[in-house]
């Protein structure tokens, strides 16, 4: 029988399943990539629950009962209790270079969209960490959560845009800033409900500093350098699948046999039924060894070893320098 050569279709399908292979894989980083959001979930309830204690302290529900009584008699006039999920929390128990009491401030957003940097104006961090804290839904929508990640050292261009585009909408972002979050639908709506609060004031984010101890300022920073570690552990852990793929699109579009590409899964562990794979015929250059290059990628993993498989490893290499 003929061999059957590689072409376009053949290569993509090979490459799409290959790669599916690699985001699934048990490594250091998809683990911490993984226990990254998990602290997420865990620092984002104990600190929501500590904004409802700190803002209940400046705008007492009684308070805000009141006045939204008020508002039922009188009107607009008195139009000033709204529901918020950002909030300036500000403390004064550090000193500045003279010994004087100094105001230390920053804006905390709980929305997924949410600042990284304590910058009410900053939107593109916290479109990262959406898409890493949704990563799995978005996949299923066919969306390439992956994207910020993969481009990280592009600039915008229309490749990038679009996909991110595409994430946005299926998360449910309405708008292009984070000032139109009571529009948002679907996920978003449902991320960011919890953590309104009422807060009294006229301007947007009640941009008054809402006044906060020193140790709860810290919690809340904590809870925002968590989400900003789970964007970088997706950066990290997408990096090591984008090295592998890098060197599978180069071996695969040397392969001139549909059977090599076959043999490159196999080397990798990974079973690939041919009647799924072939369509059309097409021409190439063989330059990669399948074992040669299924070895490379295998090298570039760190996957977790058992006690026993790192006492072997250091006996082995013990002997191999005796």
């Amino acid at each position: 029988m003929s061999k059957i050569r590689m072409n376009t279709e053949l290569r993509n399908k090979l490459f799409n399943k290959i790669k599916n292979v690699f985001e699934n894989e048990d490594t250091q980083e998809r683990e911490a990539f993984l226990q990254a959001r998990e602290t997420v979930d865990q620092q984002y309830t104990m600190a929501s629950e500590l904004a409802k204690e700190v803002v209940a302290r400046s705008y007492p529900p009684e308070d805000v009962s009141v006045l939204r009584s008020f508002k039922k008699k009188y009107g607009q006039p008195c139009d000033v209790v709204a529901k918020d999920k950002c909030f300036y929390f500000a403390h004064n128990e550090d000193l500045d270079d003279d010994g004087d009491i100094k105001e230390t401030k920053s804006h905390f957003d709980f929305g997924l969209f949410g600042n990284l940097n304590g910058s009410e104006y900053s939107d593109e961090d916290g479109k990262k960490f959406a898409v890493a804290y949704y990563r799995e839904e978005l996949k299923a929508m066919d969306c390439n959560p992956d994207i910020y990640a993969q481009q990280s050292e592009n600039k915008d261009n229309p490749h990038k845009t679009k996909h991110v585009d595409e994430c946005m909408k299926a998360l449910g972002k309405i708008g292009s800033n984070n000032y139109s979050n009571s529009d948002d639908t679907g996920m978003a709506k449902t991320f960011n409900a919890p953590y309104y609060l009422d807060v009294i004031g006229t301007s947007y984010c009640r941009s008054r500093a809402i006044a906060c101890t020193k140790n709860e300022y810290e919690q809340f920073e904590t809870w925002r350098i968590a989400k900003g570690n789970l964007v970088t552990k997706h950066q990290t852990w997408i990096d090591t699948i984008q090295k592998q793929c890098d060197q599978l699109k180069i071996g695969l579009k040397a392969y001139r046999y549909l059977s090599e590409g076959i043999e490159l899964a196999t080397e990798l562990g990974i079973q690939v039924d041919e009647a799924e794979l072939i369509r059309t015929n097409s021409t190439g250059l063989t330059i990669y060894n399948p074992s040669n290059l299924a070895s490379m990628i295998k090298g570039m993993k760190n996957k977790h070893q058992s006690r026993e498989a790192k006492i072997l490893a250091r006996k082995q290499y013990e002997e191999s320098i005796n």
